[in-house]
């Protein structure tokens, strides 16, 4: 099919010549008066557009739109996307294909992640460094060791001025093009704040305390959040180096809140925040991207048909098969080959909670992991059990998700029993994980 017909099915239009497109793009800037620049493989239309006063628009205000046909350009883009309302910028990128365009709002995301920093780099050192091959740089966020404070955790997120600046930066920190300190170092988008409504942080009494000494106890925390204003603190949850403190009235963490951050306690210097509720409901099945459904019964362990031939065999279905069943969308499957270590390999030591989420295989670490990035109390498993009209012993858990932000429990426990502790156990993690 010749490119004219091709296009003209697609209902794109004529292809057109480049001195048509340049006229056509001449005659968009005469008529809106906004500029037109191309660099790094994109061309930026507008901002700031004519006229405009003030600061540019906040994050948020920003949409992707993909999948443009490759012989669309500005002149056919802009008053399609005027019917929305003023554009500031539009960055158009030179290759595209498709037939249909899809819109969603743009992530905006501003923070890399930094990992392999050698651990005896101070903030102020892992700044310098970045600035002086990445654009843009306002702050580095470096978490002190746990055990060590004179120490970091060997990893930092680098906070750019814009998305843009992060994704230029993000290129010129591809591993092995920047070698800082002699280290090769690990580059990637650090995962989006979670953003909770002014309404409702207008709402929170709960401190999140970062940067505590593993040896301070909740007793000596609260005892310190009292001082300025005897029995204001409700209670104190603490997990290794971060707590919760839980005050009676909202003013009073407020006031707390800017009286103890920066504060040494035990000999560290802490940090205090609100704490951000997190909304149970959703916050799972945005981890996958809603690959996972409630109604996903093979998960739980209803028959399909390749149970029924294994129990056709005299074999009991794996686990395996009856949380992730053929025809049940689960878990990202881990790619489990194994690889030679060779004499001399570098292995450096980094946290689980560093790795992403597609790096665990079971229901029980995908569950651990959760609840660390939502800050939530570890799971807690308590064991039942039965026995079964033959004389077996049967199994299954219980499982209590702490929200300590908010200071909400939840208990789950699925409808099957289990022959083996193990298989119990990731039983109902899984259906923890679907409900939450």
């Amino acid at each position: 099919m010749h490119e004219e017909n091709k296009a003209a099915a697609n209902g794109c239009g004529k292809i057109r010549s480049g001195a048509q497109n340049g006229a056509a793009l001449l005659a968009l800037m005469e008529k809106t008066g906004y500029s037109m620049v191309q660099q790094n493989g994109q061309r930026k239309f507008g901002g700031p557009p004519p006229g405009w006063e003030g600061p540019p628009p906040p994050r948020g205000c920003e949409v992707f739109v993909g999948k443009i046909p490759r012989d669309m350009y500005e002149d056919e883009l802009v008053p399609v996307f005027e019917r929305a309302g003023k554009i500031y910028e539009l960055r158009l990128m030179m290759e595209f294909s498709g037939k249909f365009i899809g819109v969603c709002v743009s992530l905006d995301n501003c923070r890399l992640f930094i990992g392999a920093i050698p651990k005896d780099k101070k903030k102020e050192e892992i700044l310098n460094e970045m600035k002086k091959v990445t654009e843009g740089v306002v702050d580095v966020i470096v978490y002190p060791n746990a055990t060590d404070k004179t120490k970091n955790r060997g990893f930092a997120f680098v906070e750019y001025e814009s998305h843009r600046a992060a994704a230029m930066a993000r290129r010129r920190l591809i591993p092995g093009t920047f070698q800082p300190w002699g280290h090769t170092i690990q580059v990637d988008w650090a995962d989006p704040e979670k953003v909770v409504d002014e309404e409702t942080m207008q709402r929170v009494k709960v401190l999140y305390v970062r940067n505590l000494m593993i040896s301070t106890t909740e007793d000596k925390i609260k005892a310190e959040f009292n001082k300025f204003k005897p029995g204001v603190v409700e209670r104190v949850k603490k997990l290794r180096d971060y707590a919760f403190v839980h005050f009676f009235h909202r003013e009073d963490a407020v006031a707390a809140m800017s009286i103890m951050n920066g504060k040494c306690i035990d000999g560290a210097s802490i940090e205090v925040t609100l704490a951000k509720p997190v909304n149970k409901e959703s916050s799972w099945k945005q981890h996958f991207n809603g690959q996972i459904s409630p109604s996903s019964e093979n998960l739980l362990g209803f028959p399909n048909k390749e149970d029924s031939t294994q129990k056709s065999l005299g074999k009991p279905a794996s686990l395996s098969v009856r949380l992730n069943g053929q025809h049940s969308p689960g878990p990202p499957e881990v790619e489990r080959s194994t690889y030679p270590i060779f004499p001399g390999i570098k292995l450096t030591p980094i946290s689980m909670y560093s790795l992403k989420l597609s790096h665990f295989s079971s229901a029980v670490m995908h569950l651990d992991y959760f609840c660390h990035k939502n800050s939530w109390a570890p799971p807690e498993y308590c064991l039942y059990s039965t026995t079964s009209q033959d004389g077996k012993i049967l199994l299954v858990y219980k499982v209590l998700i702490s929200s300590i932000a908010d200071d909400s429990q939840s208990y789950f426990m699925p409808e099957k029993l289990c022959t083996t502790v193990e298989d119990a156990k990731e039983l109902a993690a899984q259906f923890t994980l679907l409900h939450l």
